[in-house]
């Protein structure tokens, strides 16, 4: 028979035990985060109707999605979470309460050529506020005290929410008699961090934008300083146009309500480049920056739009919300040394090695560590004490138990931490009880650490 040489194909992320419960890890922090903020958890279908999920059409979502057909049926993997979501609640739409609240943590899949960071199967982790007709500004404010939180928790520091509003730019553009030309310029304007202004302008002048206009655009979006110095510098152009106005006013209470949410100035900032998703959201919009590698992009993004299913049902529903790739996040920070490698990856805080024949105490004692919440593995394989030693050090159990006939006899346990070498014989309530504390101050750590 000729074997098949195993393989993983591009673009597909497949980690070794301990990258993955670290992984794993990350994951429990988004979920007990979003779960604070009074989310409830939504898992829906990897594969729908293609109709379902093409449903707006068109663009890069038709040439990325993985497309199949099954006997008469045209499926189709779900390319993100969003689409999922306007599906389900226009489909349930009678039986939910509002503002629904959902997080959402789980694959999807995009046939997008495969780059280093870049996958094809990938962790999503969205939130969204979905609003019945209305949607409250306060939601606005309180997503990205959600980021913050969730960052914080996972262990990073330095990293900046970006903030703007999309009715403050269309408001902006409309002054300068600009609307039609307003998606181009935005798309222009995107690449000043990366080729400055002076190309940025010479770009404008080559789509038909006056000096003037092309001079007013470069001044207004390098309004820079504090939060309070850029809606200040804002307040100028009051008046002028009634969208601006009104993007102002949104953009002032959601600066104001962050500092009430919890979050401080210095990981926020009003940023008038921020323009984000053209054709998709219409008030606040969101992108996370790491502050010590900024070429990573947005390691969070999103924004306020105002029809989620328009293309399901006819019911107004205004929503806000925001996605963590995971999946390239989690790469990233592995690439740059930020994954904590002092967190437990091991599978059991103790592995038990039974010296006798019989294996009964030490499938007791297992039990016993169990029921006190500690993670333990009988070892019960034939094999030499350095192999099995060998086999705990590999996977970097923290501790083993070792149960001979002397303490068996005697009602103890010998316990040996396998960072330390410390072994102390205790009788098993007591062995319990150190390892669950020992355990408890491991797992104090996140999973990501930052450089000092």
């Amino acid at each position: 028979m000729e074997r098949i040489k195993p393989r993983t194909l591009s673009g597909f992320m497949e980690l070794l035990p301990a990258p993955q419960t670290q992984f794993e890890r990350m994951l429990e922090i988004l979920r007990h985060t979003y779960s604070l903020y009074g989310f409830t958890p939504l898992d829906t279908p990897v594969i729908e109707s293609a109709e379902i999920l093409l449903a707006k059409g068109g663009g890069e979502t038709e040439k990325q999605i993985y497309r199949f057909t099954k006997g008469d049926s045209d499926l189709a993997l779900r390319f993100d979470l969003t689409v999922p979501l306007a599906k389900y609640v226009a489909l349930h739409y009678g039986e939910l309460a509002f503002p629904f609240r959902r997080y959402q943590i789980g694959k999807v899949y995009r046939g997008e050529r495969a780059q280093r960071g870049r996958f094809r199967e990938f962790y999503q982790c969205d939130i969204d506020v979905i609003g019945d007709g209305k949607l409250d500004i306060a939601n606005e404010a309180e997503i990205p005290a959600i980021i913050y939180q969730a960052f914080t928790a996972l262990g990073l520091e330095r990293f900046r929410i970006r903030v703007n509003n999309r009715k403050i730019l269309t408001g902006f553009y409309a002054m300068e008699g600009l609307e039609a030309q307003a998606g181009d310029i935005m798309r222009t304007v995107d690449k000043l961090d990366k080729i400055g202004p002076e190309k940025v302008k010479a770009l404008l002048l080559g789509q038909g934008v006056s000096e003037q206009a092309a001079g007013e655009i470069l001044d207004f979006i390098a309004i820079t300083g504090d939060n309070a110095a850029v809606l200040a510098a804002l307040e100028g152009y009051r008046g002028r146009n009634e969208i601006f106005d009104q993007g102002l006013e949104e953009l002032a209470t959601v600066v104001k309500y962050l500092a009430a949410f919890g979050v401080p100035e210095d990981h926020f900032a009003v940023d008038l480049t921020i323009a984000r998703g053209l054709d998709y959201y219409t008030g606040t919009v969101y992108e996370t920056v790491m502050l010590d590698h900024p070429e990573i992009g947005s390691i969070c993004s999103g924004g306020r739009y105002d029809n989620l299913a328009e293309y399901y049902t006819d019911k107004k529903l205004p929503g806000v919300g925001i996605s963590i790739g995971l999946t390239r996040l989690f790469y990233v920070l592995g690439e740059q040394g930020y994954l904590n490698d002092q967190l437990v990856t091991a599978p059991a805080d103790v592995l038990i090695l039974p010296m006798t024949e019989d294996l009964s105490p030490a499938i007791a004692f297992a039990t016993q560590l169990r029921q006190g919440g500690v993670r333990a593995q009988v070892y019960s394989e034939q094999k030499k004490f350095k192999g099995k030693m060998s086999y705990a050090d590999k996977l970097h159990i923290p501790y083993v138990a070792f149960l001979g006939e002397e303490e068996i006899s005697q009602g103890l346990v010998k316990i040996k931490d396998m960072v330390t070498g410390d072994q102390q014989t205790l009788p098993p309530a007591q062995a319990v009880e150190t390892i669950a504390a020992a355990m408890a101050a491991r797992a104090a750590g996140k999973p990501i650490r930052e450089k000092g």
